[in-house]
């Protein structure tokens, strides 16, 4: 598992469909084409690609970014664990 903080604001949510949205899209023209014979081939249908691709800029770059984590940001370390040690016990020295 990576320890790396994942931002989970609407707008990075929104970005990480591109590639299931593409790929999908792909997919229903690749099937299209086989439904429908030579009528719809591949060559006529890619510019479908790139609506997909604009329509989910589009919905990224209007997304809120409420709660936005910047992964280049420097991160803090992290906290310490608390120490066992109690000192020295009672009546020692």
């Amino acid at each position: 598992m990576s320890d790396k903080i994942r931002c989970t604001c609407r707008r990075c949510a929104i970005r990480g469909l591109m590639g299931p949205a593409i790929i999908t899209t792909l997919g229903i023209l690749f099937l299209l084409s086989e439904f429908h014979g030579a009528g719809l081939w591949f060559g006529r249908t890619f510019p479908v690609i790139f609506i997909v691709i604009g329509a989910i800029l589009l919905a990224s770059s209007v997304a809120p970014m409420d709660g936005h984590i910047d992964p280049r940001a420097p991160q803090p370390p992290p906290a310490a664990p608390p120490s066992s040690y109690q000192g020295p016990a009672q009546g020692q020295q």
